[in-house]
């Protein structure tokens, strides 16, 4: 199951670059609605979620019901992704997913059901975090990507 979760991380990070790059740059940075992320904010947001997940899916191996979350829109903010290139975005949450693909591979059966805490105080095993993380992920590329062709 995790080695088709990890071909599908890494599908996106060979395929999603292109079709990003392709979005001229006021589409990139225009944002909705007031309080509405733009595509390069959600896109940041991605790696934001990335590295908040290295964490869970590291610590969450050997501590004890690790609690890790974080400000979304504080990091969002404070990061100014709209004023980053789209290429260093783009090569950032690449890397970053295949690293947390690699990562993921390495998690033994066995560790699956460790368990971390969520911001909401609930318990969550690695092997749902592990999937969240990829529907999560999907979910977003898809605000980016389908929205874009819609609009063409």
């Amino acid at each position: 199951m995790y080695e088709t979760l990890t071909d599908r991380i890494l599908t996106l990070c060979d395929t999603i670059p292109a079709l990003v790059l392709q979005l001229p740059e006021n589409e990139l940075t225009a944002r909705p609605a007031p309080g509405k992320w733009s595509k390069k904010e959600i896109l940041g947001h991605l790696i934001d979620s990335a590295a908040n997940n290295h964490q869970r899916f590291v610590r969450g191996q050997f501590e004890q019901e690790p609690q890790i979350f974080y400000a979304q829109n504080e990091w969002v903010s404070f990061q100014q992704y709209n004023t980053a290139s789209m290429q260093q975005l783009l090569a950032l949450w690449q890397a970053y997913n295949r690293h947390l693909a690699y990562i993921i591979s390495l998690v033994p059966a066995e560790s699956l059901g460790r368990q971390c805490r969520g911001r909401d105080g609930n318990l969550y095993t690695l092997s749902y975090l592990i999937e969240d993380y990829l529907v999560h992920m999907e979910h977003h590329l898809k605000q980016i990507i389908t929205y874009s062709q819609a609009q063409n």
